[in-house]
C-alpha cells in the first residue's frame, strides 16, 4: 500500500486490516501520519526508490503515494511528474517483476476537466492543469503495461472525496477547510459566486470501491452522481456544524472548473459498489472528527 498513513490511504488501510488481510505500508510521510495507522506496519519509502524488496509475495499494491497538491504542480511540474509519472512506473516495474496487481488512484475532475454531463470513463480527457496530466499519464502507463504484459492493472477515478483524516491545510479538499475555519470561529471562503458543483464522495465509501477494484481490471468512475455547488456544501456544513457564520466570498480562481460531475455507472455493474453515504451524514461523521469525536 503506497500513501497508506495520508487521508484516502488509511482508510483504505483500515478496511484491508479490518477483513484480516496481512497490509504493508509504504509512505515517505511528506504528508501522511503515523497516527492515521496506529495498528500497521510502515516502512517509510519513497516511491522513487528501489521497491522490489517490498514487493515480495504481495498479491495485490493499492497505490495512493503521490504528489496531489495542484498548487504544487503548476509551480513545479517537474517535481510533480517525477513523483506521479516516474512513481508509478516504478510501481509497475515492482508490480511486474513480482506478479502483483497495482490499484492505482487517480482523478476524475482533474482528467475530464469542464463536464456538460455526468463524465463516463470514456468521456474525453482534458486536463487543465499538471497534476491532471501526470494522473492521466500514470493511467496511460497502466493501460499500456496491461496490454504489453497481460495484466489487469486497474485505475479508480476519484471524486472530491471528503470525510475524517483529511488536513484542513494547504491544498486540501473543500470540505476540510470549511470545516476547519467554522472550527476555529472563522469565516470561510468562497471563491466565485459559488455556483461551481462538484461530485463529493465520502472517503469511506471510496475506501470499499478500493477493496472491490481488487482483482478486476480496467478503468471505474468512483463518486455518487450527484453534483452540489459550494453554496449548497456550505450550507450543509453550516447546518451540522450549528454554525450561523455566514460566508465571506473571494474572486473566481483563474481556471477553476464550473462542473464537475461522474457517472458511476460502470462501478455499479461491474464492481457492484455504489456510495452509500450521503452527503449530510457523510458532512456530520467529518464534523464529529473536527469537534474532538471519533465518528
Amino acid at each position: 500500500m503506497t500513501g497508506g498513513a495520508g487521508f484516502i490511504g488509511s482508510h483504505v488501510v483500515d478496511a484491508l486490516m479490518a477483513r484480516g488481510d496481512d497490509v504493508l505500508v509504504l509512505d515517505d510521510l511528506s504528508r501522511g501520519k503515523r497516527t492515521n495507522i496506529p495498528e500497521a506496519r510502515l516502512e517509510v519509502v519513497d516511491i522513487r526508490e528501489p521497491l522490489d524488496d517490498w514487493f515480495e509475495g504481495a498479491d495485490a499494491c493499492f497505490h495512493l503515494g503521490a504528489q496531489v497538491d495542484v498548487r504544487v504542480a503548476v509551480e513545479r511540474p517537474a517535481h510533480d511528474a517525477q513523483v506521479n509519472v516516474l512513481g508509478t512506473v516504478n510501481v509497475l516495474e515492482a508490480a511486474r517483476r513480482h506478479g502483483t496487481q497495482v490499484v492505482f488512484a487517480s482523478t476524475g475532475g482533474a482528467i475530464y476537466g469542464e463536464c456538460d454531463r455526468p463524465a463516463r470513463e470514456d468521456a474525453p480527457r482534458q486536463p487543465l492543469s499538471p497534476y491532471g496530466v501526470s494522473k492521466l499519464a500514470g493511467e496511460e502507463y497502466l493501460a499500456a503495461y496491461n496490454r504489453l504484459y497481460g495484466t489487469s492493472h486497474v485505475s479508480l477515478r476519484y471524486g472530491n472525496v471528503f470525510g475524517p483524516r483529511q488536513d484542513p491545510h494547504g491544498e486540501a479538499g473543500v470540505v476540510a477547510i470549511f470545516f476547519g475555519r467554522l472550527a476555529a470561529g472563522e469565516r470561510p471562503r468562497i471563491f466565485g459566486d459559488g455556483s461551481q458543483t462538484r461530485d463529493y464522495v465520502y472517503v469511506g465509501d471510496v475506501a470499499r470501491a478500493t477493496l472491490e477494484a481488487a482483482g478486476k481490471g480496467g478503468v471505474f468512475n468512483v463518486g455518487t452522481g450527484i453534483e452540489t455547488s459550494v453554496v449548497e456544501l456550505y450550507e450543509l456544513c453550516r447546518l451540522v456544524a450549528g454554525s450561523d457564520l455566514e460566508a465571506e466570498h473571494a474572486d473566481a480562481r483563474l481556471g477553476e472548473l464550473q462542473r464537475s460531475v461522474l457517472d458511476v455507472t460502470r462501478a455499479e455493474r461491474e464492481l457492484g459498489w455504489r456510495a452509500e453515504v450521503g452527503l449530510e451524514e457523510g458532512l456530520r461523521r467529518t464534523w464529529e472528527s473536527f469537534a474532538g469525536a471519533e465518528p
